[in-house]
């Protein structure tokens, strides 16, 4: 990548989130690195891009000039890129992509795994966190295309359904309950029971699940509010209580025999894992090939 290349997503990435902290997170570069960059710009055109005067950092006229061409000229760079790798039938490059937690922790790394053996001139580049940081990196151009779980309804991005992913009941595998295909959720609110933190996602979908069915956390027995699902499922496995959790995110301890998954009896609990791209976006070659090869990916050998 060139320099005026480099440069141009910084900017590019400062003028969408309209703050220097915030893109100094999503490109990894420190703030005063960020500062140079745009001061690089600046000194070129010996102008102001940015008005720093107020809480948050807007274009200026110049800069809403400049914001134009560049994203012209990005979206140039990766046609150009993308029409010589397919004259050259030579798949190489970079691909980046944003995922959120479950996607990124249980199931990119087999697939990436599984695609670079017939295309390892292809490099990655993964960032796992929440859907909202996720769209971040979308809107920057810092990423190529997300991957996400749950609803996501935006006029900015273009939403394409994956996979479903079914939410089941997690138990030990000495667990009484450990033996049983399926349970109800009433019977599953009177076990201890270890719940996300207040504001997860994965919490709040089961919220609602629960509230459908007319039950509140409150009556929930919880010896326990955990920040993450590698942490719940230690706690499930050592006999503290039992969760609900991603199918996907217990593959690996199902089968060691750790733990056992339970389906709900009153309806299967689904959210879907969607891709997100923006609606007007250039796809390299690499990234072509890497879609079309997770649009036919055989998920469903991950579980069984």
């Amino acid at each position: 990548m060139i320099m005026e290349d480099h440069k141009l997503k910084v900017f590019c990435t400062v003028a969408e989130t309209k703050s220097f902290s915030k893109a100094s997170e999503i490109i990894h570069l420190t703030q005063p690195a960020v500062s140079l960059q745009i001061q690089a710009l600046e000194e070129l055109y010996e102008i102001k891009l940015f008005d720093r005067s107020s809480n948050t950092v807007t274009l200026t006229p110049a800069g809403e000039i400049l914001y134009k061409y560049a994203k012209e000229i990005l979206s140039l760079y990766s046609s150009a890129t993308k029409d010589i790798g397919e004259l050259t039938g030579l798949v190489k490059g970079s691909i980046s992509i944003g995922a959120s937690t479950t996607i990124g922790n249980y199931l990119l790394p087999t697939i990436i795994s599984s695609f670079r053996r017939n295309h390892p001139k292809i490099k990655f580049h993964l960032f796992v966190g929440n859907t909202k940081r996720i769209v971040e990196l979308l809107n920057s151009g810092n990423i190529d295309f997300g991957l996400v779980e749950g609803d996501l309804t935006t006029q900015k991005l273009k939403v394409e359904q994956l996979i479903r992913d079914e939410l089941v009941v997690i138990v030990s595998a000495m667990h009484p309950l450990a033996k049983k295909k399926d349970i109800s959720i009433f019977d599953v609110i009177k076990e201890p029971f270890i719940l996300r933190e207040e504001g997860s996602g994965t919490r709040q979908i089961i919220e609602k699940y629960l509230n459908m069915h007319g039950i509140s956390t409150h009556d929930v027995k919880s010896p326990l509010m955990l920040g993450s699902t590698e942490a719940i499922k230690e706690a499930v496995e050592s006999g503290i209580g039992i969760s609900i959790i991603s199918e996907w995110a217990a593959r690996k301890e199902c089968k060691h025999n750790t733990l056992k998954t339970i389906s709900i009896k009153e309806e299967k609990f689904y959210r879907d894992f969607s891709l997100i791209f923006h609606k007007n976006a250039i796809v390299t070659h690499p990234v072509d090939e890497f879609l079309t090869y997770l649009k036919g990916y055989p998920f469903e050998k991950l579980i069984s």
